[in-house]
């Protein structure tokens, strides 16, 4: 996904106008409605810290940054489909592809974070704050199963869960090529480069990642793949199956291909699909499932035709 980065500053004459008037005369063909809406999605920063405030006057020197994701202008909301499961400590959810887990400098109202507080805020009494500890994370592109803990009695419980992986993670992926095996296990130590932004296996350094794999469909030029993270490095998935030829489909970051066939794809094409652990409170054990969305459901079937 690219970002749009409009960095601006204000001057003498400028100083003392409303914000979104400001942006909207800026010359960045951005309307005033635009700016506001930009704006309340937490997208504009002023001296480095997000404002939500379209009235508020800009000041001389002011370092102006407005950041543009171009996802849709209308924040997600939670409707009773994506709930899994809920009780007083959990959340279980069935995320939505390209929903941001957390706040982005693009935007605050709309992450599933944001929609999470808005969602719960009648559970809670009057004057006390939504709590909701993030035990894991999705990308934005990745679609599929997520668990939040919602009561201070689950938040350090549940995550201690995730870190000693007392949790099994399972994901499909549609990804190109066929791997050279039917099932294995890649293990590799995974590091950041910040050049490109993306990991990669290293020989020394990293962090150890784990991630086993079974081809379940062999498709025209593709294959689904179910994996199951044993670690839970970021982009693990995503860089493991570049590394053996086989990169998800429409994951251009990692080399994957954003049309393919008579496919244009938007997201790199990957979905946790189950999720099983102990309860932390009253460990009892619970086990999600959820089928592949419909993008998925689409291409899977017209490549295996």
């Amino acid at each position: 996904m690219t970002w749009t980065i409009h960095r601006l500053t204000v001057s003498q004459d400028e100083q003392g106008t409303r914000l979104d008037q400001y942006i909207a005369a800026a010359g960045l063909d951005i309307s005033r409605s635009l700016a506001r809406k930009i704006i309340d999605l937490g997208g504009v920063h002023i001296n480095g810290r997000r404002v939500r405030n379209c009235s508020l006057p800009v000041g001389f020197s002011d370092a102006v940054e407005i950041y543009i994701d171009h996802l849709p202008l209308e924040p997600y909301r939670i409707s009773a489909a994506d709930i899994l499961y809920q009780d007083q400590y959990l959340i279980v959810l069935n995320k939505p592809a390209q929903v941001d887990t957390q706040p982005t400098h693009a935007r605050y109202k709309g992450t599933l974070f944001e929609a999470l507080q808005v969602y719960l805020k009648d559970d809670f009494r009057p004057h006390h704050k939504v709590q909701i500890g993030m035990i894991q994370r999705l990308d934005r592109g990745t679609s599929g199963i997520i668990v939040f803990s919602i009561h201070p009695r689950s938040h350090k419980a549940m995550t201690r869960i995730f870190l000693d992986h007392q949790v099994d993670k399972r994901y499909l992926a549609l990804v190109h090529n066929v791997p050279a095996q039917q099932y294995g296990e890649i293990r590799s130590f995974l590091a950041r480069t910040r050049k490109e932004n993306r990991v990669r296996s290293v020989a020394k350094g990293g962090k150890e990642a784990v991630t086993r794999f079974v081809v379940k469909e062999i498709l025209d030029g593709a294959a689904l793949v179910e994996l199951e993270l044993v670690t839970g490095r970021s982009h693990q998935i995503r860089a493991h199956m570049a590394e053996q030829g086989c990169p998800l489909l429409g994951d251009v970051r990692y080399g994957g291909q954003s049309n393919f066939l008579s496919f244009s794809i938007q997201r790199p094409l990957l979905h946790a699909c189950r999720l099983s652990f102990r309860h932390p409170v009253t460990a009892d054990n619970l086990d999600f499932a959820v089928d592949l969305p419909r993008d998925m459901v689409l291409i899977k079937n017209f490549l295996g035709d």
